[in-house]
Formats: structure tokens, sequence, C-alpha cells
């Protein structure tokens, strides 16, 4: 039965790699199969594939769901009250025509933007305006691209809704995850800067331009129209993360205040009901996406731990998983391109199963697959010529996705072993 399960997971990565099938469709008819083979019912109370695996399963992630929405909403307020462009604008006008300083001040508000909303949203807040400064100033177009991306995984571990998500698939406090997550974000601010400062110095200045140049003055005029917002509404992407990460307030609570904080200092009350309701369309937009692939995954979580599924996987997962310290960290750290083209690694993916499956089991802690899941989600993040916000940055500069990966991957390869050699050095 093990066997059948592990066939089936590599099936649908043939499918989910191959696009035959869309990724979340995809995972749904995995966490069915896996149900069926491990001996589960289709209908009943407990452990049943239409109780159990679809309709919990479902809404397992929910608390994360509404966690994306919020960032989401947030992301829109920031765009829409021009906080995110104020501040690449500022950083900016303050670094004058030096390559690596312009290079550097992108890269913190790509920080911020990525602890507020990952993905592309993060990538167009911080990129529409911080990559044509770039390049204008001489950084080249691969290394601008990359500047955004490796800025966007220097925030992603503070991105609460990512804390949310770890929280719930592995069934971890967030003090616990926020534990990690701390660690783990020296090794990913020191590689984006040395991204920075080593390409910077590899690749000297080239000017030319990126596609956006040529609609560049029509955009200007508008941000003209909109004016900056005032110093104080800068402080918008900082709010959610000292109120989770200080205060510890819940995070649901904490992006809440991030959106009323952002509206309140940059709009009037008069427009307060108007504003709120056109950027939380625009943030439902923009999250429908990552909530169907929550939908999925929860369910595939929902199937991997059903009692037929965990009897059959442990006995495999004891034979072949490695337990001394230098052999996990040579292992995984070996598959760790495994986590990129939504290959079975990819936490969002697949790679939520094998985690889900991982815990379930009981041999490694969930500390430590914690450790493993979210040193991959570092180089998914910032290296996937398949993700939104690689994709986006890429085509943005006008070079290929491809090119930005073999650029970072690198830089996050070895954010990924130093996480690896953390959980390993902590949690085994």
């Amino acid at each position: 039965m093990g066997i059948a399960i592990i066939v089936i997971m590599a099936v649908g990565v043939v499918l989910i790699l191959t696009g035959k099938i869309p990724t979340a469709f995809a995972l749904v008819l995995i966490a069915v199969a896996i149900a069926l083979v491990s001996g589960a019912p289709l209908m009943g109370a407990t452990n049943s594939v239409l109780s159990t695996v679809l309709q919990d399963g479902a809404i397992k992630l929910a608390s994360t769901m509404i966690a994306i929405l919020l960032g989401s909403w947030l992301g829109s307020l920031m765009r829409e009250t021009a906080i995110a462009n104020t501040l690449v604008r500022k950083t900016v006008e303050f670094a004058g025509d030096r390559p690596v300083v312009v290079a550097l001040g992108v890269l913190v508000i790509s920080a911020l933007c990525g602890a507020v909303t990952g993905s592309a949203p993060a990538a167009l807040l911080a990129g529409v305006i911080g990559i044509p400064a770039m390049i204008a100033v001489g950084v080249p177009k691969v290394t601008a691209a990359g500047t955004i991306l490796m800025g966007i995984g220097a925030g992603v571990p503070f991105e609460l809704p990512v804390w949310q998500f770890f929280s719930t698939t592995l069934n971890l406090s967030i003090p616990q995850v926020r534990s990690f997550m701390i660690l783990l974000f020296p090794f990913a601010a020191v590689a984006a800067v040395a991204y920075v400062l080593i390409e910077s110095r590899r690749r000297g200045t080239v000017h030319q331009w990126s596609m956006a140049a040529m609609s560049e003055k029509r955009k200007q005029s508008r941000r003209q129209r909109l004016g900056d917002a005032p110093w104080f509404a800068l402080l918008t992407p900082l709010v959610p993360i000292v109120l989770a990460l200080v205060v510890q307030v819940p995070i649901i609570p904490s992006l809440l205040a991030g959106v009323l904080f952002a509206l309140v200092t940059t709009t009037r009350p008069r427009l307060w009901a108007t504003r709120l309701l056109r950027s939380l369309y625009d943030g439902f937009q923009v999250a429908a996406p990552p909530i169907v692939l929550f939908i999925a995954i929860g369910m595939l979580l929902s199937a991997v731990a059903l009692p037929g599924a965990v009897g059959a996987l442990k006995p495999i997962v004891e034979a072949v998983a490695p337990t001394n310290i230098w052999l996990y960290v040579i292992v995984f750290s070996i598959l760790v391109p495994l986590c990129l083209y939504r290959g079975p690694l990819n936490i969002f993916g697949l790679g939520a199963g094998i985690a889900g499956a991982m815990t379930a089991i009981g041999f490694y802690s969930p500390m430590a697959v914690l450790g493993l899941m979210t040193s991959y989600n570092q180089v998914f993040g910032v290296g996937d010529p398949t993700s939104t916000q690689t994709v986006w940055a890429a085509q943005y500069s006008g070079v290929k996705p491809q090119q930005v990966m073999v650029r970072v991957l690198p830089y996050v390869w070895l954010v990924a072993i130093g996480g690896i050699i953390l959980s390993a050095v902590k949690y085994l």
C-alpha cells in the first residue's frame, strides 16, 4: 500500500510538471486517490473520503486563507494609497545615481513588501518603480529582477500568512513557528545583501531599458497626480510585523491593524468606506488563486494523515529517511532543486503532503520538518521560474525567468543549507 501511495504521488508530480492538470486540481485528485488506496470508506463520520478528506480538508487551512486575504487587502491598500510607491521613490531619491546604494535600498523595500504580502503582489509593489530605477542607474536587468526577488525572500520569514500556514500544516503554535523564522531571517538577509554586492561588482554598470521603460512617463504622471503618502503612513509594513513579533498579537488582528493604519493615515474619513471596499475587492482578486490552492492542500494533508496512509508510509520512511545529522544535512541539501518547477518538495504543492506525512508518522519532530520546509520555501519563493513573482519580475525587467533563476539559485541554495543545518542541530 505504501508503494502505491508513492506511485500516486509520483504520477501527480508528473501531471503538475507537465502542466496537464492545474496544481490545485492535481492535489485534489492525489488526495482522493491516497484516501481510497489507504482503505478509507467513501462515506462515514470519520476517516472517510467525503467527510474527512473533502469536507474537513477543504476548511483545514481556513485561518491561513483568511490571513492570505488580509495580506492581499493590505497590499492592495499600500498600492492604492501610494505607500509602496512613496517608499521606493524616497529610497531612490536618497540613493542618487549610485547603483549599489539604489539596489540595496530597493532590496530593503522589497523585504518590507514581502513581509506584508508574498508572491507577485510584493514584486509588483516594490518593482513597478524599483526595477526601472535600478536599470536607469546602470544595474543590469537580471540583477535588478533578482534584487526584487532576493528582497522578497528576506521578508518571507516575517510574512504572517506563512506563519499561519506552517502552524496549521504542522500542528505547531505560532510562537514555535516564529522562533524558527527569526533564526532563519539572518541567513536570508545576508544572502540578499551578498547578492546585490557581489552581482553588482561582477556585472558592472550597464545602461539599458526594461520592458516598462516606454510607459514610464505615463505612469510617472499618474503617480504625480496621486502624490506621496504621508511620512507616518510609510510605517504601515511594520505595523503587523511589530504587533505579531514584539507584542505577540495574533496574526489576523495584526493584519487587520495594518489595514486600518494604512487607511486612517492616508484617507479622509468620508472616503474610508469606498476605499476599503475597493481595495478589498482587489485583494480578493489577488488572493483567490492561492486560496483555491490552500483548499486543495488541506485535502491532501487530511488524506496523508489518515490511519491507513500513516501505517503504510511509516515503514518506508523509517527505512530511507536519514537520522544521522550530517547525512540529514547532505541528503536534504542535495534535494533542494526538487522544490523548483512545482516539484515534489514545493511546500505549496505536493511538498505540503510530504511534510504532513512526516509529521503524522512522527519520524521527525514537527519542528525539524518546519526547518526543512521553510528552508525549501526560501528557494521556491525566490528562484522558481514558474512562480508568479519570478515571472513578473523577469518579464518587467525584459529578461527570461530562467536567467533570473540561474543568477539567484546559488545564494538561496546556501540559505536553504543554512536552514537545514540549523534545524538538524536544534531538532534532530
